[in-house]
């Protein structure tokens, strides 16, 4: 029988600090460390808070305002997630992103008009593809109106 996991931090009364998130994602920690990491450096805010609709606590990580990534703590792994209109996926498809990245975001079903593109950050290595999703919404998202946001990936921006 699979094993389902389930969201972690349901307690409204426990906010999740490093020792809280540590129990929670045990190994994975250190790559949930490098993640807050690149974020700082690419000048996002992560802010933790309790959504009462879905009782637990959500990160949203945002740029000038602008949502940019959705991150919930699960047991073993941070999941993160870029939501995208459907009109877009073809642009994000196209990005160097791996093979199987690719697939997740073509099988996840739509939310209302968005489709998730979700994350599982499990070590470091997950970080590659999530910070190229995330350079796209941030250039596609403050780009003017009408302008495409140009291609790349993370890994080819670092050679």
């Amino acid at each position: 029988m699979e094993t389902i996991n389930t969201i972690e931090l349901k307690d409204e009364q426990v906010y999740p600090d490093s020792q809280v998130l540590e129990r929670v994602l045990g190994k994975s920690y250190a790559a949930y460390c490098e993640l807050l990491a690149l974020y700082d450096r690419m000048e996002l805010e992560p802010e933790w808070r309790y959504y009462k609709d879905g009782k637990a606590w959500l990160c949203k990580v945002q740029k000038k305002k602008r949502t940019v990534v959705w991150m919930s703590a699960w047991n073993g792994f941070m999941q993160a997630a870029v939501y995208f209109p459907d009109k877009d996926i073809d642009e994000i498809l196209a990005l160097g992103i791996e093979e199987t990245t690719r697939e997740k975001i073509r099988t996840t079903k739509n939310v209302g008009k968005t489709r998730p593109c979700i994350f599982e950050i499990r070590d470091t290595g997950d970080l590659v593809d999530l910070e190229t999703v995330m350079q796209f919404v941030i250039r596609y998202r403050t780009a003017p109106k009408g302008k495409a946001a140009p291609a790349g990936t993370a890994a080819e921006r670092r050679k």
